[in-house]
């Protein structure tokens, strides 16, 4: 069985994406086009190039996130006001770059379909944000309005674009026909979680498509551990990228249009030795625990939505 999967950003907490996908493959689903936003696009790309939830577990159990934080030779606070970031992001480009050369791709052109539909002419589709000119950008296809070649565009860079958090990594520039300089950053800023993409609004889709989606509880109550300490710079920026972020998981899913029946809601709050705690998305000093209970979650989430889905009904309710 065919499915289309849309995967939203959320930093590490992407993790539990993997625990997710792991039983959609039980299941009998097989992968064809992927989407992704920021942490989204790692795992979207990972499955376009060839691997299976199994050896993604494998190498995100054995990542150490800390290596993210690449600092520039301008130091965390000059860098903010320099480079527009305070790391570097090298590290995650050059990481993604040799999990793809190990399945032989690194460019676009080597995920090339054979539809006719110019939407799903790339296996793979990755979201970014241009600052410069206020619009979403999907990858690889409006790289052409840089005056790029999408096939030979390199896939590991359009993932490092789609995670440029905002002032946590440094932005990529890009140039168009004109030598226009394009500030790239997170996709999340603009579509954390584009499930619109993959719709061909017909009556009767041939397959479905699945929205893996980061949830956070929505309690009323006061948490004594809420209030940011805010007492120097670096503090104050990453206060203000947590609140920047963290407010994508408010987003609203459409009823109508059947996004929330179609969605695998991975919930990012855990308990450890007795304990609650809700990953947030710079979490880089995320334990291995703490990454098996996160999978465990989204497991238990896919295991919990496949119970419920009926395609044939979802057609019936939503676009019949």
């Amino acid at each position: 069985m065919k499915v289309d999967a849309v995967f939203e950003g959320g930093g590490v907490k992407g993790i539990g994406f993997t625990g997710a996908i792991s039983e959609i493959e039980k299941a009998g689903y097989s992968f064809e086009n992927l989407v992704g936003t920021s942490a989204g696009a790692i795992v979207a790309t990972l499955l376009a190039v060839g691997y299976s939830a199994k050896e993604i577990k494998e190498e995100l159990e054995s990542l150490n996130y800390e290596l993210f934080k690449d600092k520039s030779t301008f130091g965390r606070s000059l860098g903010v006001l320099c480079k527009y970031g305070m790391y570097k992001g090298d590290y995650v480009e050059h990481w993604i770059e040799d999990l793809l050369r190990r399945k032989n791709i690194s460019i676009f052109g080597d995920l090339i379909t054979n539809y006719p539909e110019e939407k799903y002419k790339y296996k793979l589709q990755i979201i970014a944000s241009d600052l410069s000119n206020k619009r979403i950008l999907v990858l690889p296809r409006d790289l052409n309005l840089f005056g790029l070649d999408p096939n030979c565009f390199s896939i590991a860079r359009a993932v490092r674009m789609s995670l440029s958090i905002p002032l946590f990594f440094q932005p990529v520039p890009i140039y168009d026909n004109e030598g226009k300089k394009h500030i790239i950053v997170d996709g999340a800023v603009l579509s954390n979680y584009p499930i619109w993409l993959l719709d061909d609004n017909s009556a009767n889709p041939p397959w479905p498509t699945f929205g893996f989606k980061l949830i956070e509880p929505m309690e009323r109550k006061i948490k004594k551990t809420a209030k940011e300490n805010v007492s120097n710079l670096i503090q104050y920026f990453q206060a203000l990228i947590s609140t920047m972020l963290h407010a994508h998981d408010k987003l609203h899913i459409s009823q109508s249009k059947g996004d929330f029946a179609r969605t695998i809601a991975v919930p990012t709050t855990i308990t450890l030795n007795g304990e609650r705690k809700t990953i947030k998305t710079t979490d880089f000093s995320i334990s291995i625990e703490e990454s098996k209970l996160l999978y465990a979650n989204g497991q238990r989430a896919a295991r919990s939505f496949l119970r419920d889905w009926d395609f044939n009904q979802w057609k019936k309710d939503f676009r019949q």
